[in-house]
């Protein structure tokens, strides 16, 4: 006679972390699809410019966008103090565990399909936290401060994005140096992304452990 599958569930991601990864996501959707647009600009279209504003909405999409980036990411940090140890994994890595790095590892031999099954865990795996740490929070932090330096040289001198973040500018070179890295940054979060959603949607299929509904739910659901 089969037994059907034993199942179990953890909660692990709290409904503040769930929302700003969903809202955040969508933001960093609108500054891709935008940011490419300003960086490679559509062709000049015909008749009066005041008849066609489609850059001027591109740009207003991606600052807006930006905005919403900034004070999520603002949001995320103060959850990381008042939430659960495990909203605290974006931003902390065990660098200095032994332990850890042999767990990092292992999850490379599993995504390398060197091992049949990887170790279960209710958080971020330790590759998958390394990943966010270094691929995530630094990217998103480079371009929150390029991208607010060039959004300050449309401010003008004086204003709060030019105080905060004009510095920026004379550090890299000049203006066009930071729109080159900013749009590398671009791609560098593009790449991340992608990595990102594979790796969950394959955790999903092989592992026997939720992935994409545990950012829905909070979650975590095992199956033997």
């Amino acid at each position: 006679m089969a037994h059907a599958p034993q199942v179990r569930s953890v909660y692990v991601y709290q409904a503040p972390v769930r929302l700003w990864h969903w809202v955040n996501a969508l933001a960093i959707t609108v500054l891709a699809v935008t940011g490419y647009f300003i960086g490679s600009p559509l062709p000049t279209m015909p008749g009066e410019a005041s008849a066609h504003y489609v850059m001027g909405y591109i740009r207003f999409a991606h600052f807006a966008a930006a905005y919403v980036f900034a004070v999520g990411m603002l949001g995320r940090i103060y959850w990381a103090f008042v939430g659960n140890h495990h909203a605290r994994e974006l931003f902390t890595l065990p660098i200095f565990s032994r332990a850890y790095w042999r767990e990092v590892a292992t999850m490379l031999k599993w995504y390398a399909f060197l091992i049949p099954r990887p170790n279960r865990y209710v958080g971020h795996n330790p590759l998958a936290r390394l990943a966010m740490v270094l691929g995530f929070v630094v990217i998103s932090l480079f371009m929150l401060v390029t991208g607010f330096a060039l959004y300050g040289e449309g401010l003008g001198v004086g204003s709060w994005a030019d105080k905060l973040f004009g510095w920026v500018i004379p550090l890299f070179g000049q203006s066009q140096d930071v729109h080159t890295w900013h749009h590398l940054g671009l791609w560098a979060m593009t790449i991340f992304v992608t990595l990102h959603v594979y790796a969950a949607i394959r955790e999903d299929i092989m592992s026997r452990q939720s992935m994409v509904s545990t950012m829905i739910s909070g979650y975590r659901t095992f199956k033997n």
